[in-house]
């Protein structure tokens, strides 16, 4: 089969087009799924540059995929040839990746495609719609009638927490970078804007919440951003992080305050082979694909890329301005 591998960590030019071996069944509740699509994320460009440790190489990055199932293996109960499947797995150190034509997943951790989706738009929403619902849902416990201010809003993981945010009855204010990106989070729902280049962020959430601050902050963002958001964040509150807060960061103000502070990794259950862990994330995914069926959920492809110019995908996504999600696109 033909897959894009990375032989030694590097810039987008170590991702390289090339044929291997065809997986195989090896265990009783493995799946063999034909690739269609696979999504791009920040961490696959993480791990392609030596950011996190790759301690086996070559290997074959991409933990979002989605395709047709082609054979199962004896111990396998919930999928049988042609089912339509998508799933967050592989891409991670020793687990092969959905940059390929072919990949094995265990039965416990994929889930059917939404009949309403095709195969692109499905690859695109495992990471960034675990991601949102585990940060707001499972961290903060978001409730109706709360407010909620979403860094990068226009973002991968930023669009889908616009919606999941919305869906659970709070109302969203979330920071953008241009009126295309107003206009775009806007229809998905977020009740303010604001242009972090041109206004002053914790002056307009204040505005905005009449000198109260949000119950939650969710950060996309991190870096100085972390420490800025705790000025913004009711006493009591929550903020929520993807990524790591300065290493000055002065955390008076959340002291103070009294905030709840939590982390969110996703990936850590597929990381650490947390099975429990993972089959939690397989049951948010069943919640979503049911929500993107009605049409209450959906995941916006901002470029779409064959699987030979993964190299090119990645440099879009370094350049950290495309809207919604890349995915790559596997004939």
């Amino acid at each position: 089969m033909k897959a894009v591998i990375i032989n030694k960590t590097g810039g987008p030019e170590v991702l390289q087009l090339q044929e291997v071996d065809n997986p195989g069944i090896s265990n009783p509740t493995d799946v063999l799924v034909n690739l269609k699509a696979a999504g791009i994320n920040p961490i696959d460009t993480k791990l392609r540059r030596g950011l996190y440790p790759m301690n086996h190489l070559p290997a074959i990055l991409g933990c979002d995929g989605a395709g047709i199932v082609e054979s199962v293996g004896p111990g396998v109960s919930r999928f049988k040839a042609g089912d339509e499947v998508f799933f967050f797995y592989g891409g991670l150190d020793n687990i092969a990746g959905n940059y390929a034509e072919k990949i094995v997943v265990d039965e416990r951790f994929i889930i059917k495609k939404p009949e309403a989706m095709d195969f692109i738009h499905a690859a695109a929403a495992p990471l960034v719609s675990l991601t949102a619902w585990e940060a707001l849902y499972d961290r903060a416990g978001i409730e109706s009638g709360q407010t909620v201010l979403i860094h990068a809003g226009a973002g991968g993981v930023g669009h889908v927490a616009i919606q999941l945010a919305r869906l659970a009855g709070a109302r969203v204010c979330t920071t953008i970078s241009s009126e295309e990106k107003e206009k775009f989070v806007r229809q998905l729902g977020a009740e303010h804007t604001i242009n972090y280049r041109k206004a002053d962020v914790v002056q307009e959430v204040m505005d905005w919440t009449e000198g109260k601050g949000v119950d939650i902050v969710m950060d996309n963002v991190g870096g100085a951003v972390t420490q800025q958001s705790f000025s913004a964040v009711k006493t009591y509150g929550d903020i929520v992080t993807l990524l790591l807060p300065d290493a000055k960061t002065d955390w008076t103000i959340a002291r103070q305050r009294n905030l709840r502070f939590s982390f969110e990794v996703m990936l850590t259950p597929l990381i650490a082979g947390l099975v429990d862990a993972q089959r939690h994330q397989t049951w948010i995914l069943e919640q979503c694909a049911a929500l993107m069926q009605e049409g209450k959920l959906t995941v916006h492809v901002g470029a779409m890329l064959p699987l030979s110019e993964a190299a090119q995908a990645h440099a879009l996504i370094e350049q950290g301005s495309t809207t919604g999600k890349i995915v790559l696109e596997i004939n």
